[in-house]
Order: structure tokens, then sequence, then C-alpha cells
């Protein structure tokens, strides 16, 4: 069994040598430092090269919010870890509920703190976390692994699959290795890391960078944003109250006092604060035109 995975990982781009920090154990503290960061540049021109395959998936994931259904990460160790961590940040960042992104990783909970290699080689418990979670064949699951090779991973995919849901995958290996049958692979070759195998590192930012495209630019397309800001915020904390009061004072214009009093009475939603103000309507008015304008603030003003 070690033999076989030994040959699907001895040619693998994420398993090679570096040939670059071959000696990097006798170098000095600063280069050492410049070696990572000379290799750490190559990551952002690894992802703008999928950059249309990134896009294909958002197009995926933002129809399947728009029929109700949800995004599901999984994935095991430090890729498991990125998916959750992605998860995690919607709701604060973009006001979704919990369950419209999820992050499942190999090993449950306890292994976002501890590692637990071995789970990642169990190609059915893949299959069953996803079963768990509740995914039906509206969600959309999108599969983590840097190597591609990842059992618990494929298991899950392969199963997605199985009773028609749409699927992505997000690696580091090469377009032309990948064989494992999905809607959009996104492939961010980002080279031998500097301690080899060491995925965590470019392979790790590369994987983050993907992740933040996919969500964010989901939820632009969602309406979620106006210009730039976030505006599907909920006052939940000190800073997120005064976040909204500067958004609601640089989009109207007005004071600090006066944007807390619009805040007021829109009920802390800055979105339904935004309409209401510019488009001079009640509260009630406002929802509504932001539910017929598909959440978009713009369009709900103009109507």
């Amino acid at each position: 069994m070690s033999k076989t995975v030994y040959d699907e990982i001895k040619n693998l781009v994420t398993e090679a040598q570096n040939t670059a920090t071959k000696n990097i154990d006798t170098a000095s503290v600063e280069t050492v430092l410049t070696l990572m960061n000379n290799e750490d540049k190559q990551v952002p021109e690894a992802v703008e090269r999928e950059l249309a395959y990134i896009a294909e998936a958002v197009k995926i994931i933002v129809k399947t919010f728009k029929k109700g259904g949800r995004l599901f990460y999984i994935g095991a160790g430090t890729s498991g870890r990125l998916g959750v961590l992605d998860a995690s940040e919607c709701p604060p960042t973009f006001g979704t509920d919990p369950g419209m992104v999820r992050g499942i990783i190999a090993g449950g909970d306890k292994a976002l703190k501890s590692a637990m290699e071995g789970a990642e080689d169990d190609f059915d418990q893949g299959r069953e976390d996803l079963k768990e979670a509740g995914f039906t064949s509206k969600d959309v699951v999108c599969g983590i692994a840097a190597s591609k090779r990842t059992p618990y991973v494929i298991g899950a995919v392969e199963y997605a699959r199985s009773i028609g849901a749409k699927t992505l995958y997000v690696t580091c290996n090469p377009r032309e290795n990948f064989d494992i049958p999905v809607d959009v692979a996104i492939c961010t070759v980002v080279g031998p890391e500097v301690v080899m195998g060491s995925t965590r590192m470019k392979a790790g930012t590369a994987t983050k960078l993907v992740l933040n495209m996919l969500t964010t630019a989901s939820m632009i397309r969602l309406g979620k944003t106006y210009g730039n800001m976030m505006v599907d915020l909920m006052m939940t904390s000190k800073k997120l109250e005064e976040r909204s009061k500067r958004t609601v004072m640089l989009v109207t214009g007005v004071s600090y006092d006066e944007s807390a009093e619009i805040l007021k009475n829109a009920n802390g939603h800055v979105k339904t604060a935004l309409v209401m103000h510019l488009a001079g309507v009640s509260q009630e008015e406002a929802k509504a035109r932001l539910v017929s304008a598909d959440g978009f603030v713009r369009k709900a003003i103009n109507k």
C-alpha cells in the first residue's frame, strides 16, 4: 500500500525538490527569507493563469446560491483548514447565513487545531462527512487538495457527482495530470515548495487567494456590496457598528450622528438604511425594493 502512495506522489510538482533552495539549511536568516520571498512572488502569477477557470467556478456558485443551494468546501490538513476559514468569514463579512458556505475538514473540528494526517486517507469518510452535513444535489462542493490525490476529498467529490451536484476542485498540480471528473478544476501550479512537500507554504497561499476570489466575487454578484463597500452588514459588534456608520457616511455624505440615526431607523441594516435615505422611502418600501432588485442597492435606489 505504501509503495502505491509513493508512486502516486513521487512525480507531483508539490512534492518535488526546489533547486533554488537545496542549500537553504546552510543559509543565513536573511538569505532564507529572501529565498522564501522570491518563491512567494510566483503565487499571484499562478493564480492569474487560472482566472478563466475561477470565473467559471464563481458562475456555478452564484447560480447555486440563487437557487437556494449552498457551497461546501472539503479538504484535509492545511487545505481543510483554509476551507473552514473562508467559510467562517462569510457571515461577518457579507451578512450571510452560517449555512450558506460550509467548511468540512477530515478528522472534524479537532483537526483544526491538531494535525490528524491519517484522516486524509479515508476515501469513504469523505463521502460520509458530506452526507452527514446534509449535502444535496442542489448544492456545490469544492474539493481542496494541493496534491490532487487526497482520498478523503476525492471520495466526497465523487459522491457529490453521483447525486447530480456541481463539483469544483482546487489543486496545485498541473491540469494535464488532473484526471478527476469535476465541473471545474482550478490548477494553480506554484512549483516546488521552499521546503520540499510543505504545502502550507506556496500551495497554501495560492489556495487562500483562490478561495477568497470564489466567495468574494460570488458575494459581489449577489449584491452584497455597494461599489467596493460591504453593505449587507448588521451591527453585531462595536467594530461592525462603527464600520456600518462609516459606510453610510461615505455613501450618503451625512454626519456621524445622522448616520447613527439612519441606521437606527433601519434596525441596524446598512442596505436598508442606504435605500431608505437615498430613495427617500420607508423601511418597508426599502426592504421591498431590495427584494425586487435581487439585493442590489443601486437597483433598489433607482426603482
